[in-house]
């Protein structure tokens, strides 16, 4: 037994000298714990605050210039437009420029007397409920007796039942693809390496960025078997509609495929095993998960972690792909997101290919 027991203690002592050594792995046992409570703490906030809204004033008078300025100070929503008609009020919110929309009729005065029906109308983005369920608060605004009809009245736009899944499914491609494709190809250069078949490729006349998108091009049909795979199920599944061009939807996908395999190309030149390579893509998962509004609204997050989302290609793929399925938006209203997909791409596989030649020598 005490034989026994000391080559125990042998085998541990000798895992955690390799573990001290392995500064990479040892970052990741104390990094994702502290990720995720940094970001489940700090970051993730359900409670909806500063709203984009923009405002529709018909009636134009002293009264109706109170209200808005009172539904302005609650704090739900941050008023940063106004527009001459409620037909440009639901595009911009359709475009992502606003998550509310604040109708005042020209008769305001009279509802307010009448008071047996709603005096102004909210016009919600519904794509993601937990905006609308935050908006509703505004809906309590009341003005004279207390059973009276309420001054407010919301009206949700593009998911009025408020189902989860037409909101979650077209962001879960963004989660699967980032899983796979960083993984997929962060692994595969791994193992060239560990096995010698990248010393055997450098002798030849390939150049770095050519083996890079040798190595990226297969995965992308397999990136768009996924999310036509994901897509085919919501529909099936939970009846999520389509409502955007079909093309768009997979001209959205194909950059964000592009950006996370050359993700995954970096990956493979920093991670000196394949072990190494599952770790950094799970280390990259949690924030693209946490911080890209696929779970939790973007508005809600402290400006900080706002800034680091916006460095994370899910962030632009989720507001893209929910704004062509959800909402039916053009993809040229989103085009600055596939401007930002692209650089990312084209840096990340620049930094592959520079980093890959020294990683050889």
């Amino acid at each position: 037994m005490i034989r026994s027991l000391a080559r125990i203690w042998a085998i541990m002592r000798k895992e955690l000298r390799q573990l001290a050594r392995d500064r990479l792995t040892f970052g990741m046992v104390v990094g994702i714990p502290a990720l995720q409570l940094l970001m489940f703490g700090y970051a993730i906030n359900m409670d909806v605050r500063d709203l984009s809204a923009g405002v529709v004033d018909h009636a134009r008078t002293s009264i109706s210039r109170q209200i808005v300025a009172d539904i302005d100070h609650s704090q739900v929503v941050n008023i940063i437009a106004q527009y001459s008609s409620v037909a440009q009020l639901e595009r911009a919110i359709g475009s992502d420029l606003i998550d509310v929309g604040i109708v005042v009729p020209g008769d305001l005065e009279v509802r307010l007397a009448d008071r047996s029906r709603p005096a102004i109308q909210l016009l919600l983005d519904d794509s993601d409920p937990v905006i609308g369920n935050s908006a509703n608060a505004l809906t309590a605004y009341s003005v004279g007796p207390d059973d009276a009809a309420p001054v407010i009245q919301s009206m949700g736009l593009y998911n009025p039942e408020r189902k989860s899944a037409i909101n979650i499914v077209p962001g879960l491609i963004g989660v699967i693809l980032t899983l796979t494709m960083v993984l997929f190809t962060a692994v595969a250069v791994v193992r060239e390496r560990e096995r010698g078949n990248l010393e055997m490729l450098i002798t030849t006349p390939v150049q770095s960025w050519e083996l890079m998108v040798g190595k990226v091009i297969p995965y992308i049909g397999i990136g768009l078997i996924q999310t036509t795979l994901v897509l085919a199920l919501g529909m099936w599944l939970f009846d999520m509609p389509i409502r955007g061009s079909l093309l768009d939807v997979y001209l959205t996908a194909l950059a964000f495929i592009g950006a996370s395999l050359t993700l995954g190309l970096v990956i493979s030149t920093a991670a000196e095993n394949q072990f190494q390579a599952m770790q950094m893509t799970i280390f990259i998962l949690l924030p693209s998960i946490l911080l890209s509004g696929f779970m939790f609204p973007f508005a809600g997050m402290p400006r900080l972690a706002q800034w680091i989302a916006e460095l994370l290609p899910m962030t632009h793929f989720v507001r893209l792909i929910r704004g062509i399925v959800v909402r039916g938006s053009p993809l040229a209203d989103g085009i600055h997101e596939l401007y930002a997909l692209l650089a990312f791409s084209a840096v990340m596989l620049t930094i592959a290919a520079l980093r890959f030649k020294k990683s050889l020598d």
